[in-house]
Parts: C-alpha cells; sequence; structure tokens
C-alpha cells in the first residue's frame, strides 16, 4: 500500500459503534501503535462504560492526529454526535455477530445523513463463529451505500488468526501485542480470495468507467488505481470500507491506520464539503463539549476549522487562557492549534457549547446539532437543605457541559435526560466532582381537577374585633366549562350591592382559590359569576371580601361534583418494523390509545407508532422499550389533552 500520500495539516477520527463492541479498547490500541499508550483497566471485563468523550494525541508514520473515544449507549449519543460533526472521517466498531447488526443503524443513517465519512471496523474478529457473510449481509440492510470488504478472515483451527488484505492480495498473521506478521496466502484461500476482490473491484468499477473497462477486457489493475478509487469512493460516501481485527490483541489495528492514514480526508477538505469554510481563513473553531475539570476549571473542546489559534489572543470577546492537548491521556499545553486539530481551550468562562470562535466574535456560526427531546425524568433534592444553592450552581454547569440533560424547576427539581443510566451518572457525577448527597425519586404526575355540574353558594364574612370589624357578603354561581377553556370570572353586580372597587378582589380570591380543589389539586376549566353581596360602609375591605370568596369557593368547588384530570401525551414510538407489534402492546398495557402506525419518514425499514398515553404511565416506558427492541426504539411526546380519571393519584 502506498505511503507518500501528501497529508496537509492534522486529521481526526472519531471511533462510534454500539455499547460493548470495544471503541475504548481500540481507543487504547491505537494510541499504542502509535506510540502515544493511555492507562488501560486492570481488567478489560470490568471496564467502566464510556460516558464521555475521551480524546487522545498521537502521531502515526508523522501524521498528527485526535482521536475520539465516544460513548456507545443511545443514552450518550449527543457526546457521539457532536464528535462526529467535528471529525475528518469515522470508525464505525461492532461485533462479528449478525443479531448485532441492527444496533448500528442509527449510527450509519446519521453518518450517511451529514455525509461524514466512515468505514466500519468488525472488532472481536476472535470471536466470529463461522462465516463473515451473514454479519457483511445484516450490516449492508442499514448502510446507505455497499460495504466493501477489504479483508478476509484467515482461520485456522476454527480461530481467526489473521488474514488477507484484498487490495494488497497479501497475508498478515495476527501476533499479539505487535505487528502482524507478512505470509503467504494459504493455498485453500486463493479460489476464495480472487472472488472476493473480483467483488470489491466491481464495487469500484461502478464509480469509475476506466477500471470497469480494464475489468471488461480483464486487464489487471494497478495497485495505485484501486488505493485512487477507494479514497475517492469512501470519501464521497460512495462505499464504505469494512476492514477486521481485534483490538484487545492489537489485532488489525496499525493495518486500520494505515487505511486511516490514506483514506480519510485531509482536514482542508472537511472545512470546504462539509462546512464551507477555507481552512486558510481567519482562526476559526468551534466548541463541541465543555468540562469542569478540578483545579483546571472550565475547558472548551474545540475543532480548529481554520487559521491558526495560539495562547492569550482574543476570542468571542473573551481572553484565551491555554491551549491543550491529550497526550498520553494527560492535559498537555501547548502554545497553538492549527486548522485541523482538536483541542482544549481554557479559561473560556463565558462560551458555550457549539459556539463558534473567531478573534472579532463575528462569524457566522457553524451549524451544531441539537440534543434529542428527553424521555426519561427523575426529581431530585439535595438530603440537607443548606445545599440547596450548591446544587443549583452544580446543575447549571452539568447542564453547560451536557446539552442533553435539562432541567426543570417549579414544585420540584427534576432532570430530564435521555435515560436512567444518563440520569444515574448525572446524580454520581454530582456526587463526586460537587460532594452533593443527593436523593431522586419519581417525578409528580400534573394532575388537575374540575367540575361536572354548577352551583351557587354564598360567602359571608362577619367579625368584629374592637375597633373596626370585617364583613363582607358575596353570592357566586361556580359552573363548569369546556376542556382547555380556562378559568373565566365574570361580574354581574346590579344596584351596587358589591361596590366596584371591591369586585376586583373578588375576582382575584375566585382564582386563587382554584389553586387547591377538593383532592389537593389545581382546579381548571371552571368559571365563577358574582352574582350579589352585600358590604358595611365601614368595615368593608379589600381583604374581607376576598376572605368572604375564598370560603364561599371551598363549599363551592367541593359541592360541585369534583373530577380528578390527568395528562395525557400524544407519544410516537419509532423501532424497527420487526418490534411493531411489541410497541403496540407495550402501549396498550400502559392504558394506550393507539392511534395508528406507519413507515418512519426517512427510515427504511422502521415504523412510528401514535397513541395517546396517560402521563402516570410514561416514567419507565423507555426502560422497557429498550429492553424489548435491542436498546434501538425511542419515542417523542407532547401534551395533548386532560382527561378523567378514576385512579387514585
Amino acid at each position: 500500500m502506498p505511503e507518500t500520500r501528501n497529508v496537509r495539516g492534522p486529521r481526526s477520527v472519531a471511533l462510534v459503534g454500539p455499547y460493548s463492541s470495544g471503541k475504548s479498547c481500540l481507543f487504547e490500541a491505537m494510541l499504542e501503535a502509535a506510540g502515544a499508550p493511555v492507562k488501560r483497566p486492570a481488567d478489560p471485563r470490568n471496564r467502566p462504560a464510556t460516558t464521555e468523550i475521551r480524546v487522545g494525541h498521537c502521531s502515526y508514520l508523522g501524521d498528527e492526529w485526535s482521536v475520539l473515544d465516544c460513548p456507545g449507549s443511545i443514552e450518550f449519543a449527543f457526546e457521539a454526535t457532536a464528535a462526529l460533526t467535528m471529525a475528518d472521517i469515522a470508525v464505525v466498531v461492532c461485533e462479528p455477530n449478525p443479531a448485532k447488526a441492527a444496533a448500528v443503524a442509527p449510527l450509519m443513517k446519521y453518518l450517511g445523513d451529514e455525509g461524514i465519512p466512515y468505514l466500519v471496523f468488525i472488532n472481536k474478529i476472535d470471536t466470529l463463529d463461522g462465516g463473515l457473510a451473514e454479519t457483511i449481509s445484516a450490516l449492508q440492510a442499514h448502510a446507505g451505500a455497499p460495504l466493501v470488504l477489504r479483508q478476509m478472515p484467515i482461520v485456522e483451527n476454527n480461530a481467526v488468526a489473521g488474514y488477507v488484505d484484498l487490495m494488497s492480495e497479501r497475508a498478515y498473521q495476527y501476533r499479539k501485542g505487535q505487528p502482524s506478521e507478512l505470509i503467504q496466502i494459504p493455498a485453500s484461500m486463493l479460489e476464495e480470495e480472487q472472488a472476493a476482490r473480483g467483488r470489491l473491484l466491481e464495487t469500484l468499477a461502478d464509480h469509475d468507467d476506466a477500471l470497469l473497462e480494464k475489468l471488461l477486457e480483464d486487464i489487471k489493475p494497478t495497485p495505485e488505481e484501486i488505493y485512487t478509487d477507494m479514497h475517492k469512493d469512501l470519501v464521497s460516501g460512495a462505499v464504505i470500507e469494512v476492514l477486521l481485527g481485534c483490538a484487545e490483541s492489537a489485532g488489525g489495528v496499525r493495518r486500520l491506520w494505515k487505511t486511516l492514514r490514506h483514506d480519510a480526508p485531509e482536514a482542508a477538505e472537511t472545512a470546504q464539503v462539509r462546512k464551507s469554510v477555507d481552512a486558510d481563513g481567519p482562526a476559526l473553531a468551534q466548541v463541541f463539549k465543555t468540562a469542569y475539570v478540578g483545579h483546571t476549571g472550565k475547558l472548551s473542546y474545540a475543532r480548529i476549522w481554520s487559521g491558526t489559534i495560539t495562547d492569550g489572543m482574543t476570542l468571542n470577546g473573551t481572553r484565551l487562557g491555554g491551549i491543550n492537548r491529550f497526550v498520553n491521556g494527560e492535559l498537555t499545553k501547548v502554545p497553538e492549534a492549527k486548522a485541523g486539530d482538536i483541542v482544549a481551550l481554557g479559561r473560556l468562562e463565558t462560551v458555550p457549547t457549539g459556539a463558534t470562535l473567531s478573534a472579532n466574535g463575528n462569524a457566522e456560526a457553524l451549524p451544531f446539532p441539537e440534543a434529542s427531546p428527553p424521555v426519561y425524568s427523575l426529581a431530585i433534592a439535595t438530603t440537607d437543605r443548606k445545599d440547596d444553592v450548591k446544587l443549583s450552581a452544580a446543575l447549571h454547569k452539568l447542564a453547560e457541559e451536557d446539552p442533553s440533560l435539562f432541567i426543570t424547576q417549579d414544585v420540584e427539581t427534576i432532570l430530564h435526560g435521555q435515560g436512567e443510566m444518563h440520569l444515574q451518572a448525572t446524580v454520581a457525577h454530582l456526587a463526586k466532582a460537587y460532594a452533593l448527597k443527593v436523593s431522586t425519586h419519581k417525578p409528580s404526575v400534573a394532575y388537575k381537577e374540575t367540575i361536572k355540574k354548577a352551583v351557587h353558594e354564598h360567602g359571608r364574612l362577619k367579625r368584629q374585633t374592637g375597633g373596626h370589624g370585617q364583613f363582607a357578603d358575596v353570592k357566586i354561581d361556580v359552573a363548569p366549562r369546556q376542556r382547555g377553556e380556562g378559568f373565566q370570572f365574570i361580574d354581574k353586580i346590579v344596584g351596587g350591592a358589591v361596590p366596584r372597587n371591591f369586585i376586583p378582589a373578588v375576582g382575584e380570591a375566585a382564582e386563587e382559590a382554584t389553586q387547591k380543589g377538593a383532592f389537593g389539586y389545581p382546579v381548571v376549566d371552571v368559571s365563577v359569576t358574582l352574582v350579589d353581596g352585600g358590604f358595611h360602609s365601614v368595615d368593608s375591605s379589600d381583604m374581607a371580601f376576598r376572605t368572604a370568596t375564598q370560603m364561599a369557593m371551598k363549599e363551592a368547588l367541593a359541592k360541585a361534583d369534583p373530577v380528578l384530570l390527568e395528562p395525557i401525551d400524544h407519544v410516537t414510538i419509532s423501532v424497527p418494523n420487526e418490534y411493531t407489534a411489541r410497541a403496540q402492546r407495550l402501549l396498550t398495557g400502559r392504558r394506550g390509545q393507539i392511534l395508528g402506525f406507519a413507515e418512519r419518514e426517512g427510515w427504511s425499514g422502521w415504523d412510528d407508532v401514535e397513541a395517546l398515553v396517560p402521563e402516570a404511565e410514561m416514567h419507565d416506558l423507555i426502560i422497557e422499550l429498550r429492553s424489548q427492541t435491542m436498546g434501538l426504539g425511542t419515542f417523542r411526546k407532547r401534551f395533548d389533552h386532560l382527561a378523567e380519571t378514576k385512579l387514585a393519584p
């Protein structure tokens, strides 16, 4: 494989894939192969799940690289999405198991939609059971372009011992922790290797008439022609290369590096094609992650799209306080960063995640992904009320670090996120980074009340306390309104039975009384009509009329056939169509009313199932949905209406 291709500036690669596919192990193996090892866990089997982006810097064969290890869990998908928008190329890591191929479908669709070049690395090839064709076929069902198998596994004694590179027609034997050893292609594989190479060339020829002509005339193309076509087609998204390996033993890792080195687009090409930015222009960068790191303070992870950024320069009106690279897993200060670099910038206190940075602060904002709507919530409270202010400040920082975390504060402080693991990680971070002890519980459902019949009520206040007393007399009609019409106050006083200056107090008190009905919940959709009353020229006051009105309202709401209302959400569940029936059963089992289902727009093989579901049934829906759909199912919801319920709240 030619290694003479000139590369301009540093480049970046993002490692993405399903949970447990081995991305973090591959991240460590790649850095070790490049001479920049990071600390590995003592027991890889007990490796903690990656919940945020890890960045590593290294140089391979003279080229500078930023390597981004992205979380695999769907609950931390925003981290991966943010990293992908910054990287020059992605490596989708998966296992050689066709049953798990569907797990990469959302990733492949996102990469295709965004025009991000990527290749597939089938990891854990040592666990291959049988042939590879089923896995390739299963992956192809979710890929937006033809998969091109670059390597064939060499199987000895029912175990994968190496691979044949179909482009160079060379065979290699794995050596644990070392570069693979060049060997002869096994004679038993020659026929199969030629057939597989032929399929590779035919796929490339679909996009190159000159290559097609050579194949039709049975002329063997040169290696340079094949490598050039592969690079061109991969960058354009016309094909997707598939490589094999075992990260845990470093098998295939150096071949992956060489493929990336040759086939990844240059930083300037990425900037121009995907961001319409001239890499030779003035300094321009974009923040894709924010982190608060102990004594270091705020770090803004950023991709430099053009120009050069130097320590101490002013960006968006804030003086930069340090430029950091991640060498051997440790923060290392550098004096500058150039186009193509991914670095951590210090002390940009007022700069949010997603911000576009320039010297004058007036650069046009570059697009940045939005977080998915939350699907799981927890109410949170400190175990010591003295920590309430500290908790509020900590949550503000966490929301800045994680745009997929949403926080609301009303009666309760509620965390809204992408799943149970996401919010548990948030709570653990509060304890570790901020020494906050908190408790969590299921959020309260926003029940409401209304009434079903009209009533007439009389409220009279007469008190003598020495000096001026308190006197007010009100007669009101309380009646139900149509759902969603809200509160209405009507004044029908004639003849001055209640002086005009006291009537506003009656209306305000009547509305305040609806904040707590017979069941203890806010009352909605009622009208209150002031029809009569009485007053005293000395003892009547706003306060007296307020009190009399509240007395009348309390009695009226209890007598007017009160009913409990529960919020109903309009829910759209998105699943691969093989799980559509399961999704429907799941919804009906939660008192859901199925409205219908249809093919999910833009998603081949996926369905959207729509239903009306009580909010009380929504709390752990995402947990059960993911458990029944290999983690692929998700949903969107919005409040639809209030409905009567006989369930005890």
